[in-house]
C-alpha cells in the first residue's frame, strides 16, 4: 500500500499500516457490536505497549478470539486461556487475555440490559461524537470527565483493562470522540459527516 502525502496527525507517521488505519478507521463512529468488542479488546492489549504493535497482531486476535465474537469468547475455558498463553500472534499476557473472557461475559450482560453495547456506550456522549478541534498533538489529553466516567461504569460491571486512559483511546478509535487535529484531512471529513446526521 502506498502512503500518500496528505496532512495526517503527527501520530501516524509514515508505516504504511498505520497511515491506512488512520485515513480508514481511527475516528470514525463505530455502531457494530462486535467491532466494538474488537477495539475495546484491542486497546486492553495495547496497555503498556505500542499501538502499532497491537495492529500488527490484529488478524492474530481476530483468529485467537474467534472472530471478536462475545459469545463465543465468553464460553472459553480455563484451557483456552492457557493455550492462548502461549500463542505468539497476540500479546501473551495473561491477565490481559483472562480480561478478555471477563469483557466478554460483562459485554453479553450490558447487551442485555440494554439492547445492545453500543445503545449503552454512546449514551455517553449523547448519541453524537464529541469534536473539540485540537490544534496539535499535544492538546490531545490522556483521558476527560466523559472517560473517567465511562471507566468507573465499566468497572462496576466487571470489565478490566478499561482504565481511563485506556477508554479514552476506545472513544477516540471507535469515533466518540473526533480526536483528528484540525489540520489533518480527516478532521474536516469526520466533522462532515457528523453534520449530515444531525
Amino acid at each position: 500500500m502506498q502512503v500518500t502525502s496528505v496532512n495526517r496527525c503527527a501520530w501516524a507517521g509514515s508505516d504504511p499500516l498505520y497511515c491506512a488505519y488512520h485515513d480508514l478507521e481511527w475516528g470514525v463512529p463505530v455502531h457494530d457490536d462486535r467491532l466494538l468488542f474488537e477495539f475495546l479488546t484491542l486497546e486492553g492489549a495495547q496497555a503498556g505497549l505500542s499501538w502499532i504493535t497491537i495492529l500488527r497482531k490484529r488478524e492474530g486476535y481476530r483468529r485467537a478470539f474467534a472472530g471478536f465474537d462475545p459469545e463465543a469468547v465468553a464460553r472459553f475455558t480455563d484451557a483456552d486461556l492457557v493455550r492462548l498463553a502461549g500463542d505468539e500472534a497476540i500479546v501473551r499476557n495473561r491477565l490481559k487475555i483472562a480480561s478478555t473472557r471477563d469483557n466478554a461475559r460483562a459485554f453479553l450482560g450490558v447487551r442485555e440490559e440494554f439492547g445492545s453495547f453500543d445503545a449503552y456506550l454512546w449514551r455517553f456522549v449523547d448519541g453524537i461524537p464529541l469534536q473539540p478541534a485540537r490544534r496539535t498533538l499535544a492538546e490531545v489529553p490522556a483521558s476527560t470527565a466523559v472517560s473517567d466516567q465511562l471507566s468507573r461504569d465499566l468497572k462496576k460491571r466487571g470489565f478490566r483493562f478499561v482504565g481511563s486512559t485506556i477508554c479514552y483511546a476506545f472513544m477516540q478509535a471507535v469515533g466518540m470522540v473526533n480526536d483528528h487535529t484540525v489540520e489533518c484531512f480527516r478532521w474536516a471529513e469526520l466533522c462532515g459527516n457528523i453534520e449530515e446526521k444531525r
